[in-house]
C-alpha cells in the first residue's frame, strides 16, 4: 500500500468522477516532470461510490475554467501550512479559448494558423459548447 502524505502548500482537486482524473490533469497546465503530483484513482467515496483525487504541491494557480469544463462537480481545496484555507466550486465556463479543439475539418481553425479555438456554452445540462466559427457542437459530458 502506498501512503500519500498531506501537502504543505498547493491544491487538492476532489470529487472527480472516477476515471477522469488523468484527463483533467492533461488539460491543466501542470508540469508533471517538475511539480509534485499525486493522482488517487478509484478512491472510495460516500457521495460518488468511487472518485479520483489530484494533489498538486506548490501550485495554487490553476485554470478554474478548465476544471469547470472537464469536471464541473469537483471541489478545489487550496492548502497552506497543511490546512485547507479555501474551497472553490468551479462552474461551467460560458466561454472557453484554446481548450477544446474544433473537429470540423472545414472550420477556419483547421485551415488557418493562429486562430484561437473559441467555444461558447449553449446547453448547460448537456455540457454542450458551440464553435463560434462553424457552429460545430461538442459535448463535454461525452468526452
Amino acid at each position: 500500500m502506498v501512503v500519500v502524505d498531506s501537502i504543505k502548500k498547493g491544491i487538492v482537486i476532489d470529487h472527480i468522477t472516477a476515471g477522469r482524473g488523468m484527463k483533467l490533469l492533461e488539460y491543466l497546465d501542470v508540469d508533471t516532470a517538475h511539480d509534485t503530483v499525486a493522482i488517487i484513482a478509484n478512491a472510495v467515496s460516500h457521495k460518488l461510490g468511487k472518485k479520483d483525487i489530484i494533489k498538486i504541491e506548490n501550485k495554487v494557480n490553476v485554470d478554474m475554467d478548465v476544471i469547470g469544463l472537464i469536471e464541473p462537480h469537483a471541489t478545489v481545496n487550496v492548502i497552506e501550512d497543511h490546512v485547507i484555507v479555501r474551497k472553490v466550486k468551479p462552474t461551467l465556463p460560458s466561454r472557453v479559448e484554446n481548450v477544446i479543439r474544433c473537429r470540423n475539418p472545414r472550420c477556419v481553425t483547421a485551415t488557418e494558423r493562429g486562430i484561437v479555438h473559441t467555444f461558447v456554452l449553449t446547453d448547460e445540462e448537456n455540457q454542450e459548447y458551440r464553435c463560434i466559427f462553424c457552429d460545430e457542437i461538442v459535448s463535454m459530458k461525452a468526452e
